[in-house]
C-alpha cells in the first residue's frame, strides 16, 4: 500500500458520529497498552498521528483515521484495563458490539495481541465473539522485536492455541520498531478492501447518477406529454 495521505477524522461514541460517506473500514481491537497506536503510526509512516500513551485506557472513543481519502482505520478503546470503571467498560462493550454487528463498511478486524504474553481472558473472549458472528479477523501480534527470534514460533503457537484460532484466519507477527510484518499486513488489508474509491470519485459518481436520474425523469415527462 502506497500511503499518500492520512489524517485523524473523528472520535465517535456511537452511530450518530460514524462517517456516512460509505468508505470501507478496517477496525483495530485489543487490550489497553498492546500497541495499537504504534501499529497505526508505523503502517501509515507517521510518528504521532495516533497518540501513544503510557496510561492504559487513554483511548475512550472510536477514533477514525482517513487513509488516501479512500478508507478508514477505526481504533477501538482498549479493553481489559482495571482502573476504568465497570460502567465505562460496559458502555465501551455495547458500543463495540453494536458496531461489529451493524456496521456495513467494516471489512476486517485487526485483533492486536502482545507476542510476549499468552492471550488474556479478554483476548480469548473477543476472538470467540468475533468468530461466533463470523467477522473477518486478522490476528496481529505486536512487539515481536522484544522477543528473541528463536522464540517467535513458540510464542506464536501459544497464542494460536489459547485463542483457538480458525485455520483460515491470517496471523502476522509485527514490530513497530523494525517494520517486521508491515508488508504482509498491508497485503492482507488490501485483499479485504478490494476496489477503493476516493471521496472525490464517490462524489462524482453520485453526481453523475443524480444527473442521469433527472434526465430519465425529464424524458418520461416528455413522453407522457406527447401521448
Amino acid at each position: 500500500m502506497n500511503v499518500t495521505s492520512s489524517e485523524f477524522k473523528i472520535s465517535a461514541v456511537g452511530p450518530a458520529q460514524y462517517p456516512v460517506d460509505g468508505l470501507q473500514e478496517i477496525a483495530l481491537a485489543g487490550r489497553s497498552n498492546v500497541g495499537k497506536s504504534s501499529l497505526i503510526n508505523r503502517l501509515l509512516r507517521r510518528k504521532n498521528l495516533a497518540r501513544t500513551s503510557s496510561v492504559p485506557g487513554k483511548t475512550q472513543h472510536m477514533n477514525y483515521y482517513l487513509i488516501n481519502q479512500s478508507f478508514f482505520f477505526v481504533d477501538f478503546p482498549g479493553y481489559g484495563f482495571a482502573k476504568v470503571s465497570k460502567q465505562q467498560r460496559e458502555v465501551w462493550g455495547q458500543m463495540i458490539e453494536r458496531y461489529m454487528l451493524e456496521r456495513e463498511p467494516l471489512k476486517l478486524v485487526l485483533m492486536v495481541v502482545d507476542l510476549r504474553h499468552p492471550p488474556s481472558k479478554d483476548d480469548v473472549m473477543m476472538y470467540e465473539w468475533l468468530t461466533h458472528y463470523d467477522r473477518p479477523i486478522c490476528v496481529v501480534t505486536t512487539k515481536a522485536d522484544k522477543v528473541p527470534k528463536t522464540r517467535w514460533q513458540k510464542h506464536a503457537k501459544v497464542i494460536k492455541q489459547d485463542l483457538g484460532m480458525r485455520p483460515g484466519d491470517p496471523f502476522v507477527m509485527f514490530s513497530s520498531e523494525t517494520d517486521m510484518g508491515k508488508e504482509e499486513l498491508w497485503k492482507i488489508i488490501e485483499d479485504h478492501l478490494g476496489e477503493l474509491k476516493t471521496l472525490d470519485q464517490r462524489a462524482a459518481e453520485a453526481e453523475a447518477e443524480s444527473e442521469a436520474t433527472a434526465y430519465a425523469q425529464e424524458d418520461a415527462i416528455e413522453e407522457e406529454t406527447a401521448e
